[in-house]
């Protein structure tokens, strides 16, 4: 510092000119956004770092191991089908209510796992966050990496029912790989705006179950779509099938079913799908580095 001022008063240069020459910028400053995003890409290899010691702790201590990435949805497909497909008879009107449910909940599983874990990312990490320099983002995105990770085991098992079933293996199943790339982007963002909003109110985290159950029953998981048209028309029903959840479930089952009924063309779902993504992914990234500087703190 008593250098700095000696070249202030030598030069007659302002003392931000003199920091400006010299690389220094102000303690705390919140980076623009591309310089946030370039900052982001030099941490890559710890982002895959972090996400890799993640899976190793989460299932390092369990006998099944990774084998519970796939045994979870199953379980859970087989408990709903009981409930809904046979007690219930919600199946009425699909032919292979097998697949269609399977989809459904292996695909709401991806956004509903990154929304938990988003959640608890910034509060859970605290210790990580006041200790080291990073950016806080790679948080986020490495919990989102996990559950792409996990995704990408559970699809492979979901294709084997699938193709179980009895649905013919096509061309179209291609169609995963860029539904599944717009869902993770868009997970990415819901993870980084639940991350920060979690961060500031965390009465929101006790919310997430509740939230995440009432946009499952509302994203056609469990029963035919066809439910929403007999029951809404004009604007609820608009609505209703805009629900990016259930336009990710539709994608997928346009890919992997034969004589599937949609929530729209397919058009319509891939336009959606896109826009959500933008919205979501873009939006959740901007709220998330608008409070870079208040995590950890307090």
């Amino acid at each position: 510092m008593a250098q700095m001022a000696v070249a202030d008063s030598d030069t007659g240069l302002a003392p931000q000119e003199v920091a400006r020459r010299n690389g220094l910028t102000a303690a705390g400053r919140l980076p623009s956004l591309p310089e946030y995003t370039r900052q982001l890409w030099s941490y890559r290899h710890f982002i895959t770092a972090f996400a890799n010691a993640k899976v190793t702790a989460s299932l390092g201590t369990t006998r099944l191991g990774m084998l519970w990435q796939v045994l979870t949805p199953l379980i859970n497909a087989g408990v709903y089908y009981v409930i809904f497909g046979v007690l219930i008879n919600t199946k009425r009107g699909v032919d292979n209510f097998i697949a269609y449910l399977c989809i459904g909940v292996f695909i709401f599983g991806f956004t509903q796992s990154v929304v938990q874990a988003g959640s608890n990312s910034i509060i859970s990490h605290l210790g990580l966050i006041r200790a080291l320099h990073f950016p806080r983002a790679s948080i986020p995105i490495s919990i989102t990496l996990v559950e792409v990770r996990n995704i990408i085991v559970s699809m492979i098992v979901l294709m084997v029912i699938v193709f179980a079933s009895g649905e013919p293996l096509t061309v179209e199943w291609l169609l995963i790989i860029p539904a599944l790339i717009l869902q993770a982007t868009f997970n990415a963002g819901l993870a980084m705006f639940v991350a920060r909003l979690a961060s500031k109110v965390h009465d929101v985290r006790q919310l997430i179950p509740y939230i995440m159950r009432i946009w499952m029953y509302g994203s056609a998981v469990l029963y035919p779509v066809t439910n929403f048209t007999d029951h809404l028309h004009g604007w609820k029903l608009t609505v209703v099938e805009a629900n990016p959840l259930l336009v990710f479930i539709e994608l997928i089952r346009h890919a992997l079913m034969e004589n599937v009924q949609l929530a729209g063309t397919p058009m319509r779902l891939w336009t959606e799908a896109v826009a959500w993504t933008v919205v979501v992914g873009l939006g959740g990234y901007v709220y998330f580095w608008r409070g870079e500087k208040g995590y950890g703190r307090g």
